[in-house]
């Protein structure tokens, strides 16, 4: 079993120590002292008979004043990095017109009126906005610079009243994943009294009336349901759900939200177990019977579902026998392996579905390119949504009984543009398109095929502009996750187009662990295959350099969250392959992430360094217990704050401190610690600017021409 051997506690004194003699150098001549040199405390760990030893435990203790220390030290080691940078300043002014442009989120439709989230150029933080008809005049109603004057505050959409009456919105401070709840009168601009305190809601939903709220929120006992019925104090809201479900316990990491029908009928609840969930229930409530209790559509299945109700029946989109996902028509009471089918499963994983209309709109990937067919409810096909391009298509938003429905495209080579769409005639209309300094017709978007090192064939976007050279001489910035499920498709981001503009290859392979050919493609990248991720990462770099795309010394990679992880098996595993490193709120110690924050609800992932199996393959990939001193390390830039509350910061302040000790190359290992930005969005436009303009400066110098002398 595992044991803690031994606990530490440092001393401010200790937290940053005199610099070693080691001098690093950059390229385009930038030159640094050595980093700041952390205290080396060894904490030891024994993991059934094996002992880790661990040289910064103290760093995981966020406030205590050695860290505080460290940080500062960090970040202006970091700033005097960047005064040395020459390209850092021309970056801050080419990326600023690629972001600070107009845009919209896709619209809620009620009641006639589109209500949606509107940022104009030179403003910080996106507003929320009211359109009364289609052809109206917007109508600003929640300004977040009149809520204070920190620029990184923002707020978002979370439901409107079935009458378009009522808006409630969240207001988030910084990058952190917990928000308070408000509502405001949509024809007045009024605010209610009523407030939700900042907590993590999984989903805030209005009453069928409009007179209260369902809502789910996040505690330490796990997630619980309430209804806050307007008016009252939210200290009085009525619990729901919550803890157990047919004798069944109900745990931290089980999450769970809940909504509305549309017709008002039922309330539901969708519990995950874990993230990615491994088994997913859903329950349903009789609201017009006082006193119902919930009923189980399906529960105890180890399998994902989730449901839509429409004209009288359930739809449920399942992987149960069914690993590229199929649609089936459900009936409460009876097992999932007698409901009809409505949508077979193919060779296309179904990636969303929703119901807008009477029909059926069933995306899918096809290679990881977006295909939208059209069904009726009884499954016969009835048309689709062309896209002509390689692009990425969001599924088609709206409720069971609206007409319109909505959808975002667009790519790494075209910025996004959200279309209405007209369920009956299938004209689609352009809701907002912004105007962006990006000439599309200059680039191409391709896709390859390569072989990973187990033989897997594996699909690769490709960009660049037209008539760039293959001769291994150009920088190329290549970025991945590989996880959760998630399918990775070519989206418009505004740091990839500006490394597109000066002239660099752009590149994503879809590693194994996503979702883009189905559960199958998922679990060949979970648990004990994860390394087959990294095989993949690692393959897709060799074939770019193969075919003279780039080459290592040109060669530079980003990745955040678990695509952090992706960062620090890259540097751990293969230094060489890559020039520099943005290494972004990342997971890098593995035997403990399970530890912080929310780390426990991916376990269903990665496993636990609690499980005697599960430690020994999570040892061997895991990047903190890995970094070997006396390596030649490529240029690595850590990405992360304090505001981040869902993957622990602790990550890179530990890997920062073992990679500055460890590293023989001499080339810069810098720590860019955010005092205010956090995992989720949230930061203010000028923030954004200037934090993607340092990480794109430090790619670009670092894989630039290396110092004749060196």
């Amino acid at each position: 079993m595992f044991r803690f051997a031994a606990g530490c506690a440092v001393a401010l004194s200790l937290g940053v120590l005199p610099a070693a003699a080691q001098a690093i150098h950059g390229r385009d001549g930038i030159q640094l002292p050595a980093p700041p040199k952390a205290a080396v405390v060894p904490v030891t760990d024994n993991y059934f008979g094996t002992r880790i030893s661990d040289n910064y435990r103290w760093l995981e203790e966020s406030k205590s004043p050695a860290t505080r220390a460290f940080i500062a030290a960090e970040n202006a080691y970091t700033e005097s990095y960047f005064r040395q940078d020459r390209i850092r300043p021309q970056v801050g002014k080419e990326l600023a017109p690629l972001v600070d442009v107009p845009e919209w989120s896709i619209p809620v439709e009620r009641g006639g009126a589109y209500f949606f989230l509107k940022r104009m150029a030179g403003e910080q933080q996106a507003s929320i906005y009211a359109r009364h008809g289609w052809t109206g005049n917007d109508e600003r109603l929640i300004d977040p610079a009149k809520l204070g004057h920190d620029p990184n505050t923002s707020v978002a959409i979370l439901d409107v009243s079935r009458d378009g009456s009522l808006l409630a919105y969240h207001v988030r401070r910084g990058g952190a994943d917990e928000a308070s709840v408000h509502m405001v009168e949509t024809r007045t601009g009024r605010i209610l009294d009523d407030e939700l305190p900042a907590a993590r809601y999984f989903s805030v939903v209005f009453t069928p009336g409009g007179k209260g709220l369902y809502y789910t929120r996040s505690g330490q006992g796990g997630t619980l349901l309430y209804e806050h019925v307007l008016g009252t104090r939210s200290s009085a809201d009525k619990l729901l759900f919550g803890h157990q479900f047919r004798g069944e316990p109900l745990g931290p990491d089980d999450l769970f939200s809940a909504w509305v029908t549309d017709d008002g009928h039922d309330l539901v609840i969708q519990i995950d177990r874990g993230v990615p969930a491994r088994r997913v229930d859903i329950l349903f409530r009789d609201l017009t019977r006082p006193g119902a209790g919930f009923e189980s559509l399906v529960w105890g299945v180890d399998a994902r579902f989730s449901a839509i109700y429409a004209r009288g029946g359930w739809y449920v989109k399942t992987d149960d026998h069914a690993p590229n996902g199929a649609i089936l028509k459900a009936e409460p009471g009876v097992r999932p392996e007698a409901w009809k089918t409505v949508v077979p499963e193919t060779a296309r994983a179904i990636d969303n579905f929703s119901i807008i209309g009477g029909k059926l709109y069933v995306e899918r990937l096809k290679d990881v390119k977006s295909e939208t067919s059209v069904f009726t409810l009884e499954g016969k096909p009835a048309g689709r949504i062309d896209y002509e391009r390689i692009g990425s298509a969001t599924g088609l938003a709206g409720r069971t009984t609206d007409r319109y429905g909505y959808f975002t495209f667009s790519s790494f080579i075209e910025p996004p543009t959200i279309y209405r769409l007209d369920t009956v005639t299938g004209k689609r209309e352009v809701f907002a398109r912004p105007r962006i300094p990006f000439d599309s017709s200059q680039y191409r978007l391709i896709q390859v095929f390569y072989k990973s090192k187990d033989g897997t064939r594996v699909p690769m976007f490709i960009a660049g502009k037209k008539g760039l050279k293959r001769d291994g001489s150009e920088r190329l910035l290549m970025t991945g996750y590989g996880g959760f499920d998630i399918s990775m498709t070519p989206q418009w981001n505004p740091a990839w187009a500006w490394w597109l503009q000066q002239g660099g290859w752009f590149a994503l392979p879809n590693l194994r662990g996503g979702g883009e050919y189905g559960e199958t493609w998922h679990e060949q990248g979970m648990f004990e295959k994860k390394q087959n991720v990294f095989d993949d990462w690692f393959a897709a770099a060799q074939y770019l350099i193969a075919n003279r795309y780039t080459s290592p010394r040109h060669f530079a990679i980003t990745g955040r969250s678990n695509g952090g992880l992706l960062m620090g098996a890259s540097m751990t595993q293969r230094p060489s392959l890559f020039a520099a490193i943005l290494c972004g709120y990342p997971l890098l110690d593995m035997l403990r992430f399970q530890k912080f924050l929310v780390g426990s609800y991916w376990v269903t992932e990665y496993g636990s360094s609690g499980n005697q199996k599960q430690w020994a393959y999570l040892l061997q990939y895991s990047p903190y217990q890995n970094v070997k001193k006396g390596t030649a390390y490529p240029a690595v830039l850590f990405f992360t704050g304090d505001s981040d509350t869902r993957v622990a910061p602790l990550h890179a302040r530990k890997m920062t401190a073992l990679m500055q000790a460890s590293s023989s190359s001499g080339r810069p290992i810098l720590l860019h610690y955010s005092l205010a930005g956090g995992h989720s969005a949230g930061v203010g436009v000028d923030q954004q600017i200037q934090d993607d303009a340092d990480q794109l400066a430090f790619l670009w110098t670092e894989t630039g021409a290396p110092p004749a002398s060196r």
